[in-house]
């Protein structure tokens, strides 16, 4: 997979699943029960080394990623952050700059302090894993994380967010800085302890090209284009603005301090243009690509060198049969050649069949 990432074309391309430890293995749901709380089970090494291990014992995928939360981050920035069984996260709603000034008291030490847990489930994991196994570090991009701080929760729309950068473009401005700031400095530290390479997942990007109201700070797409350099010396769409700017500030740090780090970014829901825009304007060496783009008109908008990785449907690998032996043959031969890591195009869910995802990898491999 490191070789994918520096622009080489391996066949057959490597292989991992976004959420591949998960309640689709009936081992990761055993170990889920005997940890108690979602982050007992994050912030434990012992259970977050061996549900991190489960499926690459159980399929030989080429990577591993670490068992944790985008949420770990605003939990360590001093964020009320509970998992409700069957509804998801919920965290104290970040809706005025009374809240944000309290979370800023939180100094950066104390911050990696309360991390340091994950940062020791990731030197286990490279000790524990076999060579040839990328192990990835993550965590989720400023807008995404900050879109969580502020709603309480994931919307469709984001509206909570949406509202209060509408009204207090600053204290978003604010907020999005110190994430920038704090999730540099988390993935450096993974990378230090022992990840080969990192993801930052843009889970909403979708939101923004569009939903984005008009302001000085929210600026909306100009008619159908949204690129980032605007002739005349525009200023830039809602998607640079909030997410790909935010994003590569971060690993223009992360490269300060590690030159030589690999970065993927899963820009989900920002369409065939804001995924061929995610390479160029963040820096990153390859872009996840969600399931609702065309994988080979995306190759065909961007240079042959670019990497991309993705973008199997969920659906599809629950239907499993004859539609996904064409999906996945389909991926084959869009990225023939070409620089390429399989995946979903998000992440698996509880009921796919275990058995659908070794006939995908039987599939893909041959």
């Amino acid at each position: 997979m490191l070789k994918v990432l520096s622009g080489e074309a391996v066949w057959p391309p490597p292989a991992w699943m976004m959420r591949q430890a998960g309640r689709y293995l009936p081992e990761y749901r055993a170990t889920r029960a005997t940890a108690g709380s979602f982050l007992d089970l994050c912030y434990t090494p012992d259970f977050a080394v061996e549900v991190t291990l489960q499926p690459i014992r159980r399929f030989g995928f080429d990577a591993a990623i670490l068992f944790s939360d985008i949420l770990v981050v605003p939990h360590a920035l001093g964020q009320d952050v509970r998992f409700v069984e069957g509804e998801g996260p919920r965290l104290d709603p970040l809706s005025d700059r009374a809240a944000f000034e309290r979370l800023r008291e939180a100094g950066d030490g104390a911050v990696m302090t309360h991390l340091a847990p994950v940062f020791e489930t990731v030197t286990r994991l490279r000790a524990e894993l076999p060579a040839e196994t990328t192990l990835l570090g993550f965590c989720g991009a400023p807008w995404t994380v900050a879109s969580y701080m502020i709603g309480g929760r994931g919307t469709p729309d984001l509206a909570p967010s949406r509202a209060l950068a509408e009204g207090d473009t600053a204290l978003v401005d604010e907020l999005i800085d110190r994430l920038v700031t704090v999730q540099t400095d988390y993935l450096v530290r993974q990378l230090e302890a022992g990840a080969d390479a990192v993801q930052i997942f843009e889970s909403h990007a979708g939101t923004l090209p569009k939903a984005m109201p008009a302001s000085p700070g929210l600026i909306e797409p100009v008619g159908d284009v949204t690129e980032s350099a605007l002739p005349g010396g525009a200023a830039p769409d809602a998607l640079t603005r909030w997410s790909l700017q935010p994003i590569a500030r971060m690993i223009a740090g992360i490269r300060s301090r590690v030159p030589d780090a690999k970065i993927i970014v899963f820009a989900r829901g920002s369409g065939l243009d804001g995924h061929a825009r995610v390479v160029p304007e963040t820096g990153a060496d390859a872009v996840g690509v969600d399931w609702g783009v065309d994988l080979k008109a995306l190759r065909g908008r961007v240079p042959a060198s670019t990497v991309t990785q993705g973008n199997l449907h969920p659906e599809t690998l629950i239907e499993g049969g004859a539609a996904l032996d064409a999906a996945v043959d389909g991926i084959r031969e869009a990225v023939e050649g070409l620089p390429h890591v399989f995946n979903l195009g998000h992440g698996i869910t509880p009921q796919t069949p275990v058995a659908h995802v070794e006939r995908m990898l039987a599939r893909l491999r041959g």
